[in-house]
């Protein structure tokens, strides 16, 4: 596996670092480490970047899918469609250097999450019963997830589960909004009056991948944690509805499937963005919706196996006869 140089010093950095309530109070003063679900702190790891150090993205700005933004066909986006409003797109090249979104659509404050070393893209709705929230990147990991902090609180939130674990707000759980990952000529086909994030004001190579054919990788990163049941390698993906996982192979295979409620469709067209150097050159993926039985969207994540085998042990695999 080749890895270019942003991510052998990103895991360089990460793997001198462990965790402890001790180590990290004096970096963080304002969080309350005496409050968590935390049981082992080992799992708790620095990513390389300080808090921050990886920029969230306040208030984006919006182009016209008219407009014909500098985006390939098969790259992927985060599409959040609400209803009543302008469907919107979140390209996983800006997603990748920043990780974190808010954004307000529609009267709603969201969070447009992505974690690249799981794979995992989930929209969260910000406001919680104590007020609105804004979320940044800690540069903390556990069992390889992004851990978010809350700017309000400087609670620790665990960004697969969309749940504090650290803090003030430890056990609050945020809500997930139906979002999902296609390719941006998908969703620019379907919404042609639809809007794309702009290029944030940042120096960086947005479309460039710093995680070479990660998604090939036997192990993943900075995880130490148990590898998936059934001989399911621990970078394939899977599809995440609730506490059960769908092997994205099967779906790829079957392309129409209904099980347990959910109706599944997959066409091909989307890239890997943690194949090759360039996003939109990636291996195929392909497209997933993900609907109940009245043709609702469904919160759901496309997730790397071992990131659903450990934050769900007891979850339900998927994987038919």
């Amino acid at each position: 596996m080749r890895l270019i140089p942003t991510l052998v010093a990103f895991c360089t950095a990460a793997s001198m670092s462990v965790a402890s309530p001790e180590f990290w109070s004096s970096e963080w003063p304002n969080t309350d480490f005496e409050t968590t679900t935390i049981e082992n702190w080992v799992e708790i790891m620095s990513g390389g970047p300080p808090k921050d150090g990886i920029p969230a993205i306040d208030d984006p700005t919006f182009i016209a899918v008219a407009d014909k933004p500098n985006l390939q066909a098969r790259e992927p986006v985060i599409t959040l469609e609400i209803e009543g409003e302008v469907p919107r797109a979140y390209p996983i090249r800006y997603l990748t250097w920043h990780e974190i979104v808010n954004d307000e659509v529609g009267g709603i404050p969201v969070a447009v999450t992505f974690c690249p070393l799981c794979n995992s893209g989930i929209t969260f709705d910000r406001r919680i019963a104590q007020g609105t929230l804004s979320f940044g990147v800690s540069g903390k990991l556990r069992n390889s997830d992004m851990i978010m902090y809350d700017r309000e609180t400087e609670s620790w939130w665990q960004q697969a589960i969309g749940e504090a674990v650290v803090g003030d707000l430890t056990g609050t759980e945020l809500i997930s909004l139906p979002s999902w990952m296609e390719s941006w000529g998908a969703f620019a086909t379907r919404n042609p009056d639809g809007l794309v994030m702009e290029q944030p004001a940042f120096r960086r190579n947005y479309g460039a991948n710093p995680y070479v054919r990660y998604d090939s990788s036997h192990r993943p990163f900075l995880y130490s944690g148990e590898m998936p049941p059934h001989d399911i390698p621990a970078l394939a993906r899977v599809v995440r509805v609730g506490d059960r996982a769908w092997p994205l192979t099967r779906l790829s295979e079957e392309e129409m499937l209904s099980e347990a409620g959910v109706n599944f469709t997959w066409t091909a067209g989307q890239a890997s963005a943690l194949d090759s150097a360039n996003i939109g050159a990636g291996k195929e993926v392909g497209n997933v919706r993900v609907r109940d039985a009245e043709g609702n969207d469904l919160p759901h994540d496309v997730m790397f196996a071992f990131a659903f085998h450990a934050f769900w042990p007891d979850g339900e695999w998927m994987i038919g006869n």
